[in-house]
């Protein structure tokens, strides 16, 4: 009767171990294991003509290292444009004025980011700026699309 208690004990924590380790890879897929304070970091924005599929809290990334989070995504009712907010931490505030900003997309499940290209003016920006040079998310929909057209305009021929 005691070998059985004893199994039934290693059954569980082998259970709650499990449920451990899925609560801890559900947070890294969720983006809620890493949090900023909001005081440590600046707010620009970037005007975008299609945002694909990025949310809030997705990375804000400059050769490959995170430097921030989209901290809102709005609809401009004037310019018909999605205005994305980006908080960037403050250590990374050397950012010139002309660095630009494009969607893309990483992984195989396809999480879209926010990457910056650094630019050359000596001017940098700061809290509440404005980035212009941005370059709107691939949507895989339009482009088979374009290339059906294009095909079905050619004749389908190779």
């Amino acid at each position: 009767m005691e070998r059985v208690r004893i199994m039934e004990i290693g059954v569980g924590l082998f259970v709650a171990a499990g449920l451990a380790a899925l609560f801890v890879l559900a947070m890294k897929v969720s983006n809620l294991s890493t949090y900023a304070d909001e005081n440590d970091t600046y707010r620009v924005t970037a005007r975008f003509d299609n945002v694909g599929g990025l949310k809030v809290r997705s990375p804000v990334s400059v050769a490959g290292v995170r430097v921030g989070r989209v901290a809102a995504i709005d609809f401009d009712n004037e310019t018909f444009e999605a205005v994305v907010t980006l908080a960037i931490a403050r250590r990374y505030d050397r950012f010139p004025v002309d660095t630009s900003a494009q969607i893309y997309t990483a992984g195989l499940l396809g999480e879209q980011y926010v990457g910056l290209e650094p630019g050359g003016a000596a001017e940098v920006l700061k809290e509440g700026d404005e980035i212009r040079l941005t370059q709107s998310a691939l949507v895989l929909e339009q482009i088979i699309g374009q290339f059906l057209y294009g095909k079905a305009a050619g004749g389908g021929a190779p």
